[in-house]
C-alpha cells in the first residue's frame, strides 16, 4: 500500500460514465485513468465532446441526472468519493476540491452581489461569521487581483468585465483553501490580455498555495504554458499521456500529431493546413477497434480490428497505438511530411492591388438614454475615425479585445448599423449616400458570416431553404438555375449533395459554418465579411474552414475583412492586420511586419499575450493593468494611456496622430510622432 507521502492526491482508475436515454447509452467517458500529484498541473486536452468535461464532472459527482458512473474509482487522498454519501460528498465538494466552470456569467446569481456569493462559501467552508467574513472576502478579492475590494464587494456581476467575473469564480473557489482545483476552459470566453492575466493569477495562486491543478482545455498554448503533464482524449478515452516537454517536441498518437499540425502560422501561409478527416465516431457503439483508425493516416488492418492497449515509451510517456507494438515497431514521428504536400495556387483572377473598399474617418456614435422619459445622456464612441483599404482578392484582419469596436466596423461596412459620419466606398461609390432601395441592388456584392453559425441559420429552414433565402430575396435566378447552384455550392464546400434536405442541427460546429460560408457564396458576392467565423471551431475544423476560405479565395477572387482575436489565425490568413482599441485603429501594416515588429504598446502586448508551444523565443508577456474603458467615456487624450507601460506626460491631454513608419506601416503612438 503506498505511503501518504507517495500517494496521489488524485487517481482516477478505469472511469467509466454512462447517459441513459430512451433509445440508447452513451459514454461519455469510456475507461479513464490518470493520477495528480500534489502541487502538480495535469492538463486534460481535447476537442469538443471527447469527454473533458465529462470526466471532471464525474470526478466532482455533479453529472446531470441522466448520467451515473457506471464503473471505476476516483481516489482523492485515497478516499473513493464514489463510495460517500451525498453529505460527505458535500463537505469535500468546495472545501478540498473546488471548481471553476467554463462560463462566469451562467454561474454567478445575477442578483446576489459578488461580496455575498464569496462569503457564502467562506462562511459554508471554513466556519467564519460576522466581520471575518467580510475581512476573508475582501482578502481574497485582493489575491485574485481585483483592485477597490472594498467597493467591489457590493457590486453586482452585471457590472464586472468578463475577467473580473472569472477571477470572481477563482475566488469562490479559493474560499475553501482547495487541494485540488479543476479548471474547465477557465479562459475560452476571454480576450488574449485577459486570458493571460487569468493564466499568470493560477500559476500564482496554485504556487502560493501548494494546489494541485486539474486544466481542462482545448489550447495547444494554454498546455504549453501551464501544464507539467498532459493527457490527450479523444472519443471518451485517454490515448496519450506525457510530460510537457515530450508532448511539445515529439507527441507521438497520431491524434496529438494532427492537433499539433492543424494550428495556423505564419510560416504555413503558402500550403493548406493539415485536417483530420471524418468525423469523431459516435459514443453510442461499442468499439472493438482503435477509436482514430478511421481518420488516422497511418491505420492498417490491425487497428480496425483490435482495441489498441496502452505502449509505455519511457519516461512517464504512453499511448494507444498499435504502432508501438515492439513486435511490429514503427514509431510515429512528428515531422514535416505528414503535412499537405501542396501548395496554394496563385489566385486565378488577377487582383492587380486594385481598391475594392476604402473606408474613410468612419464613425458609429449610439445615442445613450435614460430616465422614464428615455433622455439622451450622451453616446456610446463604438467607432470613431476607422480608415482602412482593402485590395480585391486581398485579407485584411480586424483584430482587438471584446469591446474594441471590430464587429461594429464590420456591420457599418455592410450599412447595417447605418454610420455617424465617414463614407464606405466600394468599388467607387460611397454605399453610405445610397438610399435602401438603391443599397438593397448592391446587397449581393458583398456578404457576412457570423460567428456562431447555428444561431444565424433558422432552424426550421432546411439547407437547400437557408441557400437559396439570398438569392429568392434579391432576384437572381429562376427556380431550376437555384437549384443547380444549391448543388454547385454544396460541392464548392465540401458538403454532400444530400445535406440540402436537411436541418441545421443535424450537423456538426464545422458543418453549419460550411453552410453559412455556401449561403454567403448563393449570391456571388465580391466583399465577404468574415466575423469571428473560427472561434467557436476546435483546431482541426478550424483548419478546414481556413483551408476553404483560402481555396475559395483564390478560385473566385473575394475579399475578406476577417474579424478576430485570434493572431495565429490572422498570421496564416491576412495580408494586412489593423488593431484596433476603442474605436479606433491604433496600428496597420503588412501580416509579416506587424506580427514580427510590432511598434504601439498595446499591438506589443496582444502580441506578447498569446499562449505559444514554442518555449524558445525568449518572449516575455506583457502585463497590461486594468481593463479596457468604456467606450461611453473613453479617456482623454491617447485612450490608451490609462493602461499603458510606456505612458508619458501628452499621451493625457491629446490624440496621436497616425505616423507612417514605412509605405505598408502606420501607428498612432507620441513614441513615433516627429512632433513628440
Amino acid at each position: 500500500m503506498n505511503s501518504p507521502v507517495s500517494r496521489p492526491l488524485l487517481s482516477v482508475e478505469n472511469l467509466v460514465t454512462r447517459f441513459e436515454s430512451n433509445e440508447q447509452a452513451v459514454y461519455a467517458v469510456d475507461g479513464v485513468s490518470l493520477t495528480i500529484q500534489r502541487g502538480e498541473t495535469y492538463a486534460l486536452l481535447g476537442e469538443s465532446g471527447c469527454g473533458k468535461s465529462m470526466t471532471s464532472f464525474s470526478i466532482m459527482r455533479l453529472l446531470p441526472p441522466a448520467g451515473r458512473v457506471v464503473a471505476g474509482r476516483v481516489l482523492f487522498d485515497g478516499e473513493d468519493l464514489m463510495q460517500l454519501s451525498d453529505g460527505a460528498m458535500r463537505r469535500i465538494r468546495g472545501r478540498r476540491v473546488a471548481m471553476i466552470f467554463q462560463e462566469p456569467m451562467s454561474s454567478l446569481n445575477p442578483v446576489v452581489t459578488i461580496g455575498e456569493q464569496i462569503a457564502e462559501s467562506v462562511r459554508l467552508h471554513q466556519g467564519l461569521k460576522g466581520r471575518a467574513v467580510k475581512e476573508k472576502v475582501v482578502a481574497l478579492l485582493n489575491d485574485v487581483g481585483i483592485a477597490d475590494s472594498q467597493q467591489r464587494y457590493g457590486d453586482y456581476p452585471h457590472q464586472l468585465s468578463g475577467g473580473m467575473k472569472q477571477r470572481v469564480m477563482i475566488a469562490i473557489a479559493l474560499a475553501g483553501e482547495p487541494e485540488l482545483l479543476i479548471a474547465d476552459e477557465p479562459t475560452t470566453a476571454l480576450d488574449v490580455t485577459i486570458q493571460a492575466q487569468v493564466l499568470t493569477l493560477l500559476k500564482r495562486l496554485q504556487q502560493k498555495r501548494g494546489m494541485a491543478l486539474l486544466l481542462i482545455t482545448h489550447d495547444l498554448g494554454v498546455v504549453a504554458t501551464m501544464a507539467d503533464r498532459i493527457g490527450v482524449m479523444y472519443a471518451g478515452q485517454l490515448v496519450e499521456e506525457a510530460t510537457r516537454e515530450q508532448f511539445i517536441t515529439e507527441a507521438k498518437h497520431p491524434y496529438s500529431q494532427k492537433l499539433f499540425e492543424s494550428l495556423p502560422d505564419i510560416n504555413k501561409r503558402e500550403q493548406p493546413l493539415a485536417v483530420i478527416h471524418g468525423a469523431v465516431p459516435s459514443l453510442t457503439e461499442k468499439f472493438s477497434a482503435c477509436r482514430f483508425a478511421a481518420r488516422c493516416d497511418f491505420s492498417d488492418d490491425r487497428c480496425h480490428q483490435q482495441l489498441p492497449p496502452w505502449f509505455d515509451l519511457g519516461e512517464g510517456q504512453r499511448a494507444r497505438c498499435h504502432r508501438f507494438d515492439s513486435a511490429t515497431h514503427s514509431a510515429v514521428n512528428n515531422s514535416a511530411h505528414h503535412l499537405p504536400d501542396q501548395s496554394w495556387q496563385k489566385n486565378s483572377r488577377d487582383s492587380a492591388a486594385t481598391t475594392l473598399l476604402d473606408v474613410k474617418d468612419l464613425k458609429v456614435h449610439f445615442q445613450l438614454r435614460q430616465g422614464i422619459f428615455s433622455r439622451q445622456s450622451g453616446y456610446l464612441y463604438a467607432v470613431d475615425g476607422v480608415s482602412l483599404r482593402l485590395n480585391r482578392g486581398a485579407t485584411i484582419a480586424l483584430v482587438g479585445e471584446s469591446g474594441c469596436g471590430k464587429t461594429t466596423v464590420g456591420k457599418a461596412i455592410l450599412q447595417l448599423n447605418r454610420p455617424t459620419g465617414g463614407e464606405v466606398l466600394f468599388a467607387g461609390e460611397d454605399l453610405c449616400q445610397l438610399s435602401e432601395a438603391a443599397l438593397r441592388k448592391r446587397r449581393n456584392e458583398f456578404q457576412i458570416i457570423f460567428q456562431d453559425p447555428f444561431s444565424s441559420m433558422n432552424p426550421r429552414m432546411k439547407v437547400a431553404e437557408i441557400i437559396r433565402e439570398g438569392m429568392v430575396t434579391l432576384g437572381i435566378g429562376t427556380a431550376t438555375e437555384q437549384s443547380a447552384r444549391i448543388d454547385q455550392l454544396l460541392t464548392q464546400v465540401g458538403l454532400p449533395l444530400e445535406a440540402r434536405d436537411r436541418y441545421p442541427h443535424e450537423f456538426s460546429g464545422g458543418q453549419r459554418q460550411r453552410i453559412c460560408i455556401a449561403r454567403a457564396l448563393a449570391v456571388n458576392p465580391r466583399l465577404i465579411i468574415c466575423d469571428e467565423p473560427t472561434s467557436a471551431l476546435d483546431v482541426s475544423v478550424q483548419a478546414q474552414i481556413l483551408n476553404l476560405l483560402k481555396q475559395l479565395q483564390r478560385e473566385m477572387g473575394l475579399s475578406y475583412l476577417f474579424i478576430t482575436h485570434n493572431l495565429s489565425v490572422v498570421a496564416y490568413l491576412a495580408d494586412e492586420v489593423a488593431v484596433m482599441y476603442l474605436g479606433r485603429i491604433v496600428e496597420q501594416g503588412r501580416v509579416d511586419d506587424l506580427l514580427n515588429h510590432p511598434k504601439h504598446p498595446y499591438t506589443q502586448a496582444l502580441i506578447s499575450a498569446i499562449p505559444t508551444i514554442n518555449k524558445e523565443d525568449g518572449r516575455e508577456v506583457i502585463q497590461l493593468q486594468g481593463e479596457l474603458p468604456s467606450p461611453a467615456a473613453p479617456p482623454a487624450g491617447c485612450h490608451f494611456h490609462t493602461r499603458c507601460p510606456q505612458v508619458m506626460a501628452q499621451c493625457h491631454t491629446r490624440y496621436p496622430a497616425s505616423s507612417p513608419l514605412s509605405d505598408s506601416h502606420r501607428v498612432s503612438c507620441f513614441l513615433y510622432s516627429e512632433s513628440s
